[in-house]
């Protein structure tokens, strides 16, 4: 089939042979293999789909060897394991669980153009693989990138339309519907984004019909589910009586307390049916089951009576608190609170040398801004281990690509920032929290950001032609509903956007109320940041790295690296700076504090400049002779104060006057037609008593009155 005006080819048979099934896709240079294999043994009674997706990109698809001192592909990089949770999602929750066995997806990008993404290549490859094979899918389903570019809606654009988009979205779906959205933007309307799924839509069903058509070719017969035919003994019984015991349970004012309630009403049917529950199954069982009555007595109270479990209405938000400078030594620090989650943000402003910098087929590239998210375990009571895993990755991601949009770019805050999100408590939308709680950090670190973004996470309950939407989800919520919908913001458009669907599909009608809705609750929840903070700091941190910036000309880089960086590598060690050029002319100095990159700054202009016949320099005596002495009255130029211009009244020898290593004030008298200079050294103090200023920064030069007789020189 063609996609916007590009071949997209499936095929099967000829790579990968022995695995369940494999399809090698291609879309103009970009090749993706996608292949999934399942285990022999089926274990029954799991309770959920054992699927993992390992998405990996080969080096050499873009002719390129790895860098660093191993040249071999190693552990994922952080965009391996994006794409693979863009696989992951969408295709999880058409598996059945009673097949029992382990699954593994493996998509690898065997060839880039670098023009092309392969990333929706390998979503659609991977659908197709299982599709065709032997493991049971209620498939397939594809995915499509939509960009606007300039007011227009593109379908699986390049990668400078990327760069140029002010909306770029990954949707995922089946022929019923849309499942999964992903993306970020530059303040689009909700309108906007309602027209670029419906055109996602148009396309998924294409690429799916695409992959049936592959299947009546080649598809194998599915492999048998578990039959089970056990049921839980004194089910009715059980049912009846718990059924009263859990809705009150469900029902407390927190989540530890209802975690709680429910905990002891458990106990005591299992204290109950202690002999019956000894039976694995049947124990597996009577938890299913408590399951069910949790599902349906959370549905049938917000469809039924508009309640949720906390007692708020379908769009009432939780209480929010917002703090600023809560850590006493970092450059930006807030902690955000609403309801039960908690994100302790904290912003850090360093230099170039701090950016991120990423290798991968795409092509080399570097970024200013970074966004780490952690969620240690005791944000919800737990015990675990801490780590970095792919729900870290995915979340931090969503954070960051919805507040990227509202930064400075680097000509107007040459800082690289990095941005760091501790979930302390979690119950509902720790993500959205975490770019809530980012605003407040950034904003108080001194970032200019352009607006304040918020976040809200929205939820769904159906049930046939019924349905409610949720502002502001519980994790209870989210695990029991219908609908996981993520949308961040500003007060004039939506910046990042995710959602995944557990039902078929999902309506533009409902999908149209839910943006509505979630701009409602994003504005009530920026006006809430505003009254703590709502426009950058005047100043950065005292603690954080001074930055100035300059323009010298092009010709003047040389002469300020020096022979061999030996002139850059100097002022940097005097002054403690560290100087980045750019083959432009921009020159940009971090220092520790203000007084060294003000200091450096202030060289950097001597070296550029040229000499001035008239102007005042303080200058370093380098070197002296018997007829006068050398002076450095900037970086690499020397001039000659001759013994005549060292004093009004004779002078018997140079040493008398001054001697090497001395600072002085020096005016320049001449530059000969040799090129060279001719100084004349000059009184601190003129005779009529008035201080005379230097060239090189406008400051008074040291030194008092000019050493006269017998009295020794005075040092600068």
């Amino acid at each position: 089939m063609h996609i916007a005006g590009k071949e997209l080819t499936l095929e099967t048979g000829r790579i990968a042979k022995q695995a369940n099934g494999a399809v090698f896709a291609q879309y103009e240079g970009s090749a993706v293999i996608a292949t999934v294999c399942c285990s022999e043994d089926a274990v029954s009674g799991l309770d959920y789909v054992p699927v993992t997706v390992d998405y990996n990109e080969k080096y050499y698809a873009a002719g390129k060897i790895p860098g660093g001192f191993i040249k071999r592909e190693g552990r994922p990089k952080d965009k391996e394991i994006l794409v693979s949770r863009l696989i992951d999602r969408p295709m999880r929750p058409l598996f059945e669980k009673n097949f029992g066995r382990e699954i593994q997806i493996v998509p690898t990008t065997l060839s880039t153009d670098q023009v092309n993404p392969p990333d929706m290549l390998a979503i659609i490859a991977s659908s197709a693989a299982v599709h065709i094979s032997d493991i049971p899918f209620n498939g397939p389903i594809a995915s499509v990138r939509v960009c606007q570019v300039n007011g227009e809606l593109i379908v699986n654009p390049t990668y400078s339309d990327i760069e140029k988009s002010t909306l770029e979205i990954v949707v995922a779906g089946s022929k019923d519907g849309i499942t999964m959205v992903e993306g970020g933007a530059k303040e689009v309307s909700e309108e906007v984004m309602i027209n670029a799924l419906e055109k996602a839509r148009e396309v998924i069903i294409e690429c799916c019909e695409l992959q049936e058509k592959l299947r009546s070719l080649v598809g194998k017969e599915k492999l048998p589910l578990i039959e089970s035919g056990d049921t839980l003994q004194n089910a009715d019984a059980i049912r009846s009586v718990a059924f009263a015991k859990l809705r009150e349970a469900c029902f407390k004012d927190s989540k530890q307390t209802r975690r709680a309630a429910i905990h002891q009403v458990k106990s005591e049917f299992k204290t109950q049916y202690a002999e019956q529950f000894a039976n694995e199954t049947q124990a597996k069982l009577f938890d299913a089951l408590f399951e069910d009555l949790q599902y349906e007595i959370l549905r049938s109270s917000i469809l039924d009576h508009g309640k949720r479990v906390d007692g708020r209405g379908l769009e009432d938000i939780r209480n929010i608190e917002c703090e600023i400078d809560v850590l006493p030594r970092t450059h930006g620090s807030a902690l955000f609170t609403r309801g039960e989650t908690q994100s302790l943000a904290v912003a850090t402003l360093g230099t170039v040398m701090d950016e991120q910098v990423y290798d991968d087929i795409d092509g080399d590239k570097r970024e200013h801004f970074i966004l780490h998210y952690n969620f240690p375990p005791y944000s919800v009571g737990e015990v675990g281990r801490l780590g970095t895993g792919r729900r870290e990755i995915g979340h931090g991601n969503l954070a960051r690509r919805s507040l990227e949009a509202m930064l400075p770019g680097k000509e107007n805050f040459p800082y690289t920032i990095r941005l760091v999100s501790e979930i302390m408590e979690s119950n509902g939308s720790s993500s959205m929290a975490t770019v809530c709680g980012g605003t407040l950090s950034l904003l108080n670190a001194g970032v200019p950001m352009k607006k304040p973004v918020a976040g809200i996470a929205m939820g769904l309950v159906t049930d046939g032609e019924r349905y409610a939407v949720l502002s502001d989800i519980l994790g209870e919520e989210d695990h029991l509903g219908d609908m996981d919908f993520k949308v961040a913001g500003t007060e004039s458009g939506i910046t990042g956007f995710q959602m995944d669907i557990k039902i078929a599909g999902l309506n533009i009608e409902i999908m149209r109320k839910a943006l509505e809705q979630a701009k409602r609750g994003r504005l009530h929840i920026l006006s809430i940041m505003n009254q703590t903070i709502s426009k950058p700091a005047p100043d950065i941190s005292e603690f954080a790295p001074k930055i100035v910036t300059m323009k010298i000309e092009v010709d003047k880089i040389g002469a300020l690296i020096g022979p061999g960086g030996k002139t850059i590598k100097a002022l940097c060690e005097q002054h403690h700076v560290t100087i980045n050029t750019e083959n432009d002319g921009a020159v940009t100095i971090y220092g520790k504090n203000p007084k060294d990159a003000d200091e450096a700054k202030l060289a950097i202009t001597g070296i550029v400049s040229d000499p001035e016949v008239g102007r005042v320099y303080n200058g370093v005596v380098r070197r002296v002779t018997e007829y006068g002495a050398f002076v450095e009255i900037l970086p690499g130029k020397e001039g000659l104060v001759h013994i005549s211009k060292l004093s009004r009244e004779h002078v018997n020898s140079v040493t008398d006057v001054i001697h090497e290593n001395q600072e002085i004030p020096v005016k320049l008298v001449e530059i000969d037609k040799m090129g060279r200079i001719n100084l004349s050294y000059i009184d601190a103090i003129d005779p009529d008593g008035e201080r005379k200023h230097s060239a090189s920064g406008g400051r008074p030069p040291h030194g008092g009155d000019r050493p006269r007789g017998d009295r020794p020189p005075r040092r600068f």
